[in-house]
């Protein structure tokens, strides 16, 4: 026993000596998230990590507490902080062979942000400018809530690193490219508990639940196996599938380029090398027409001219755009060099080193919108000329464009691409978007995003489930709470009781919060049948935060509109039963109840009479004398009007399970 006890104080002594004998690291390089205006969780361990050459050690100092890594063999160091008091500023200072300090460093409580494009949709957006959106820019000083973007990628395999701007102070200058959902939450937050706020944004618009779930979690569902294994596959091949058009996507493509010609769109010879275009107006690239002022669906020509260095002379060259909104037709120096369709496929085209002219080249784009936002609407980094990563010319910046005469209703609606946009191919957002991010301390996360999966709502029921199961397995904080929005009413209204998609979509949703530590914010009465982007998202943000606010930080306070429990039949009438009645059910906007449909044992639904008393609602039709089933607010835009004493929406439901 001695003998152990001897080696075990030897084994220690012998650890201590080696780390108070390490040289101090070099080259240190934190992970993005570490920047001037951080905000750390309150109340958690606080890791902190980066890279530097192997070997070296690391000093790690905050609020007095010092603590020592070491960079192993890969050049990786990671050290973990205790808990520091809420508020600041605080300063951050690791050490190695040079001393980086990060300033203005607040404690408080830091949020996730992400989904797709609602969520994306930013306070000063252009394309979809929210409620009072010069107003919110305007008051929008709140120096403690703090503001993080993780800029858009995708991977194949799991990322260490990210790009971004940084933390930033929420102000009206910093605001307006915002998620406005992640600012209004954070901003009810930050007012109702005192204290600074870190909202990290990492969205995508028109993207899928299963591009955000890691590799592992999704190997449990029979039907992506395939699909990961396929990420597997090379460049080449990628290329091949990206250009193996179907019958029927050829058939579309062929009638546009026919009913461009019988335009004379073609003819224009504004593609041909040399023509003038001084007096064209000028643009930004990339950047949606919309978010410009430029309200336009139709043909658009865009147009750059570019000088080649010499010493790329002989060389082949790739010409990446990026996405664009919604075909092109691109010509470099004149010669046709690729044409696409696809609204999130990047345009990668080879430039053969015969076509390079001494001094001015010119690019030259048709681009057909045929709805909606159109134009070169990726990020900077995606929109380069050149013939390897390191060799490339950026083309972000001003472009010449002309708009031209053609009515895009004339065209058939395209197909749907081979495959799907590479951003939505299982995993990838995972791995540029959310695994570099680990393990930062976070209170939690808030969602918003379904509208991509809607089509397939049965299968999304264990989809989003295992997102969330996925992200607190990774990031090792337990079953931090998960917050989420339910779709909004869109589309045109059903005057027959229906079957639709989103009404699906939305039960699968309702059935993530049998997960522990899961909230969600009913939208089913503020949006907007014409647009899938509805403008209030004050209320949603709001809606969120009062999930927040009761269930993880324990306020006494209503958060939820009525959620049905249980159904009980009595004759020819249906008792509904609800949880979350908050000072009773009430009717808002119309003395009668609205949105209710029943059916007896054929499963033929239709539209019935309901009443509340106390805090149930009794439903029934002189049609159906048998009821055996009630579906409310079953439609992708419902008329409906079921809320509590809190002014909260009922959620939509069925009792059966047809």
């Amino acid at each position: 026993m001695k003998s152990f006890m001897f080696i075990s104080l030897l084994s220690l002594l012998t650890f201590l000596s080696c780390q108070m004998s390490q040289n101090p690291a070099k080259n240190i390089a934190l992970n993005p998230l570490f920047t001037d205006n951080m905000v750390l969780q309150q109340k958690q361990d606080i890791p902190i990590w980066g890279t530097a050459e192997p070997g070296g050690k690391v000093v790690v100092t905050l609020n007095e507490q010092k603590t020592n890594g070491v960079v192993d063999d890969d050049g990786n160091w990671k050290v973990s902080l205790s808990p520091v008091p809420v508020g600041g500023p605080y300063e951050l200072v690791i050490s190695g062979v040079e001393t980086r300090t990060i300033k203005n460093v607040m404690v408080g409580e830091v949020w996730i942000c992400s989904g797709q494009s609602n969520m994306e949709m930013a306070v000063g957006a252009e394309w979809g400018k929210i409620d009072n959106s010069k107003e919110e820019v305007a008051n929008a000083n709140y120096p403690n809530i703090r503001l993080f973007m993780v800029n858009k990628a995708m991977a194949t395999t799991p990322q260490e690193n990210f790009t971004s701007d940084g933390w930033k102070e929420c102000s009206s200058e910093t605001i307006p490219e915002f998620s406005a959902v992640a600012y209004f939450f954070g901003r009810k937050l930050h007012n109702d508990l005192n204290v600074p706020i870190g909202l990290i944004e990492t969205a995508w618009g028109g993207t899928v639940v299963e591009a955000w779930t890691s590799a592992k979690s999704l190997k449990s569902i029979n039907e992506f196996v395939d699909e990961i294994e396929d990420l597997n596959f090379n460049s080449l091949e990628e290329k091949e599938t990206e250009i193996s058009y179907n019958k029927v996507q050829r058939a579309w493509i062929d009638e546009v380029n026919g009913k461009l010609s019988d335009a004379g769109i073609l003819t224009r010879g504004y593609n041909k090398y040399g023509y003038n275009s001084e007096n064209w107006k000028t643009l930004e690239v990339p950047k949606a027409w919309e978010k410009q002022n430029i309200k336009f669906d139709g043909v658009m020509w865009v147009k750059k001219d570019i000088t080649i260095p010499e010493e790329w002379q002989g060389k082949n060259l790739t010409l990446n755009l990026g996405p664009i909104n919604d075909f092109d037709i691109t010509w470099f120096n004149g010669e046709l060099v690729g044409s696409r369709p696809g609204v999130g496929m990047f345009r990668s085209y080879n430039i053969p080193k015969e076509l390079f002219k001494d001094g001015k080249n010119e690019i030259t784009v048709l681009i057909l919108d045929i709805g909606n936002n159109g134009g070169i609407y990726g990020e900077p980094e995606n929109t380069t000329i050149g013939y390897s990563e390191s060799a490339t010319i950026s083309l972000a910046g001003k472009w010449k464009y002309k708009m031209d005469n053609f009515d895009p209703s004339i065209i058939s609606t395209p197909p749907g691409w081979p495959g799907v946009a590479e951003q939505n191919r299982p995993t990838v957002l995972y791995n540029g978007m959310i695994k570099p991010l680990l393990p930062y301390a976070i209170r939690g996360a808030i969602w918003y995003q379904g509208e991509s999966n809607a089509d397939r709502a049965m299968q999304y029921r264990k989809l989003f489930k295992t997102l969330i199961t996925d992200w607190r397995e990774v990031w090792g904080q337990g079953d931090f709470p998960f917050l989420f929005v339910q779709l909004a009413n869109f589309m045109q209204v059903n005057s027959v009781p229906s079957n639709e998609p989103w009404a699906n979509l939305r039960e699968a949703q309702t059935m993530a919060l049998e997960l522990p530590n899961t909230g969600m914010a009913v939208t089913i009465d503020i949006g907007d049948a014409k647009d899938i982007h509805p403008t209030n998202k004050q209320d949603v943000g709001k809606r969120l935060a009062l999930n927040a606010l009761a269930k993880v930080y324990g306020k006494d306070i209503p958060y939820s509109g009525p959620m049905y429990k249980s159904m009980k039949i009595e004759e020819s009438r249906i008792l509904l039963h609800f949880d979350n009645t908050n000072q009773g059910l009430k009717i808002k906007g119309n003395k009668e109840l609205k949105g209710f449909a029943i059916a007896g044992a054929d499963k033929k639904f239709v539209w019935a009479k309901a009443k509340i008393e106390g805090n149930e609602v009794i439903v029934w039709s002189s049609k159906i004398k048998n009821p055996v089933a009630v579906r409310y607010a079953w439609a992708s835009n419902p008329i409906c009007n079921l809320y509590n004493g809190a002014e909260l929406p009922a959620s939509p439901f069925r009792t059966d399970t047809w």
